[in-house]
C-alpha cells in the first residue's frame, strides 16, 4: 500500500482511508458483523486510517471500531476523531460546541470508547461560532502535551479559520468534501492548505454513493441522510445520474468500474490529498481498493475535466440548514 504523509507536520498514512461513518448511521441500517469484517478487511489490505467521529450513532461507532481492533495490532495505525456535535435522542442535531471544557470531557468519552490511550488526529467537526478557533486549538494543543491526541486536524474550515488555526498550533490536515462534483476547496482552500504544509483527507469522493455507478433514484430508506441531500431530490438526481454516463466511457477504456475511476481521479490531484472511502461492506472496499491500479493518462483527465466542470452537480451538496454551518461554503463563495 503506497504510503502518503499528512501535511508537514503530520503522521504517514495509507493512500486510501476507510470512512466508517455508514457503519453506524446516516445511512440506513448497517450489518454489524460485516462492518467488523471489512475494518478487518481493510488492515489486511494495508489501510492504516480510520476515520470516525464521536456523534457517529452516539458513540457506536466508535465502540465499533474498538470491537474489530480487539484482536488485531495498533502499529502504524491512525484513528481520526471528529467532535463537537450535539444530537438529542431522536438522533437530530442540536448544534455544536467547541469551548476548551467541552473538548476535553469529549476526548475523555472518545478514548474510553475507543479504549486507547491516544487519539492520532482529533478535529473539531464543524466551526463553533461562538468560540474563537485559538480558545480551542488552543486546549487541543495542551492535550497534545498531555498525551490525549497526537496531532490536531480540521473539518471543513475555510481559509481563514485554516490560517488563524494553524497560527496557534501546526495543523496536520484539514477533512473537507473533494469529488468530481464537489470542488469547492480548489477556488481557495486548497492552495491555503498547501501554502500552509496541511494535507487534505477528502471524504465525499463518490457523492454519498451517486457517482458509484451504483446508485439508482428508486432507492429509498427513511433513515438515510440521502433523502433529504439536495443532489438526490428529483429534478436532481436525474442530471446527477447522468453525469456518470461520462464516468462509465473513462472507466470502460481503463478496464475499470465508474467508482474506481472516481476515486482515482481524487487521488490523482496531489500526494498530499487521501481519499476516505466509506465501503460499508468488504466488496466495496475492495472495488475501492481498485482504484489504486487505475493509471489516469493526460487523455482521461481532460475527458473527465469536460465532463465535470466546477459546479457541475445540480442541487447543493447539503441542506441549506446544514450550509449555514460550513465555514469552508462561505471561504468558497467569498473566493
Amino acid at each position: 500500500m503506497e504510503q502518503r504523509k499528512l501535511g508537514s507536520t503530520g503522521p504517514n498514512v495509507s493512500a486510501i482511508g476507510l470512512g466508517c461513518m455508514g457503519m453506524s448511521d446516516f445511512y440506513g441500517p448497517a450489518d454489524r458483523n460485516e462492518s467488523i469484517a471489512t475494518i478487518h478487511a481493510a488492515l489486511d489490505a494495508g489501510i492504516t486510517l480510520l476515520d470516525t467521529g464521536d456523534f457517529y450513532g452516539m458513540g457506536h461507532n466508535e465502540m465499533l471500531i474498538r470491537e474489530a481492533l480487539t484482536s488485531r495490532s495498533h502499529d502504524n495505525l491512525q484513528i481520526s476523531v471528529k467532535f463537537g456535535a450535539l444530537r438529542d435522542p431522536q438522533r437530530g442535531f442540536l448544534g455544536y460546541d467547541s469551548r476548551p471544557a467541552a473538548v476535553k470531557n469529549f476526548v475523555a468519552y472518545s478514548l474510553q470508547r475507543l479504549g486507547v490511550d491516544t487519539i492520532d488526529i482529533y478535529r473539531p467537526a464543524r466551526l463553533d461560532p461562538d468560540v474563537p478557533i485559538e480558545d480551542t486549538i488552543g486546549t487541543m494543543a495542551d492535550m497534545i502535551k498531555a498525551g490525549w491526541i497526537r496531532h490536531i486536524g480540521l473539518s471543513e474550515v475555510g481559509s481563514e479559520t485554516i490560517r488563524r488555526a494553524h497560527a496557534v498550533h501546526p495543523i496536520a490536515d484539514l477533512q473537507i468534501e473533494y469529488s468530481l462534483i464537489a470542488r469547492g476547496i480548489e477556488s481557495d482552500i486548497l492552495k491555503t492548505c498547501r501554502e500552509l504544509g496541511i494535507g487534505i483527507t477528502a471524504y465525499g469522493v463518490l457523492s454519498r454513493g451517486l457517482i458509484s455507478g451504483h446508485w439508482s433514484k428508486d432507492r429509498a430508506d427513511a433513515k438515510d441522510f440521502r433523502q433529504m441531500s439536495p443532489r438526490f431530490q428529483a429534478g436532481n438526481i436525474e442530471s446527477n445520474l447522468k453525469l456518470v454516463d461520462s464516468l462509465r466511457a473513462v472507466a470502460g477504456d481503463l478496464g475499470a468500474s465508474p467508482a474506481q475511476v472516481a476515486i482515482a481521479w481524487v487521488t490523482a490531484q496531489g500526494n498530499d490529498i487521501v481519499p476516505l472511502v466509506g465501503a460499508r461492506r468488504r466488496d466495496r472496499l475492495s472495488e475501492a481498493l481498485g482504484a489504486l491500479d487505475v493509471k489516469l493518462t493526460e487523455k482521461h483527465l481532460t475527458a473527465l475535466a469536460k465532463a465535470f466542470p466546477p459546479d457541475v452537480a445540480a442541487g447543493g451538496r447539503y441542506p441549506e440548514s446544514q450550509l449555514a454551518h460550513l465555514d469552508s461554503e462561505k471561504s468558497a463563495k467569498a473566493s
